[in-house]
């Protein structure tokens, strides 16, 4: 009986497991604004930036790992 080879790369299951963080993260961010603005809703537009530009370096660390994931392939 043959053994059956493994074909395909590998980098796509550790983004997939790299994926979990990013998520973590946003939900993190979000979940804050949200509780932040229900404790002191007039302070709502003063956070809002903060939440975009937190949400925008989380995914942007996370498209780097997907990069990565494809140039040491």
């Amino acid at each position: 009986m043959d053994i059956a080879a493994v074909n395909g790369s590998l980098s796509a299951i550790g983004y997939g497991l790299a994926a979990i963080g990013p998520g973590i993260g946003v939900g993190l961010v979000f979940s804050a604004y949200i509780q932040s603005t229900a404790r002191q809703p007039e302070s709502s537009r003063l956070t809002l930036p903060y939440v975009w530009i937190g949400f925008a370096v989380i995914e942007a660390l996370a498209l780097l790992g997907i990069a990565f994931g494809f140039v040491y392939k």
